[in-house]
């Protein structure tokens, strides 16, 4: 039952992604790019996103998820020179290719061996960020 529950969010939520363009690797440059050809549309879909998902984190709060476990604790991520970095490389990757992690995965199936590569790449980074850290943090703390 879990996986089967697993499988159809997955699908869901890659429907949705294709359906918002958020695969359209084009559409996502297009909304960044807003001193010359901007396209507000990707704001209806974080808007579309962003509300449902407030409400569904309120009404978890003391209830289990139907599949077993439990639902991930809320956090209050402390504002830190690694919270800062990991979000500007996220946005920079994100500007550059149009890709964020879910659309790259969810566009796999279509978007030729560029997509792959690149789902390679993100996974690479993912692998070698941690041990960037300790080794940026052993710089900082000798400064």
């Amino acid at each position: 039952m879990r996986l089967f529950l697993s499988f159809l969010a997955g699908g869901l939520f890659g429907t949705g992604l294709f359906l918002s363009g958020m695969t359209d690797t084009t559409k996502v440059q297009g909304w960044l790019d807003v001193f010359g050809d901007w396209d507000p549309t990707l704001a209806f879909v974080m808007g579309g996103a962003i509300l449902p998902m407030f409400i569904a984190w309120r009404l978890t709060e003391g209830r289990r998820p139907l599949a077993g476990g439990q639902f991930p604790p809320q956090s209050n991520p402390e504002l830190d020179r690694r919270l800062i970095v990991g979000s500007a490389m996220f946005g920079i990757g994100w500007g550059l290719v149009g890709l964020c992690p879910g659309p790259v995965i969810a566009s796999i199936t279509y978007n030729g061996w560029s997509g792959v590569w690149f789902l390679v790449a993100m996974l690479a980074g993912m692998a070698v960020a941690p041990k960037f850290g300790i080794q940026l943090d052993r710089l900082m703390a000798k400064a």
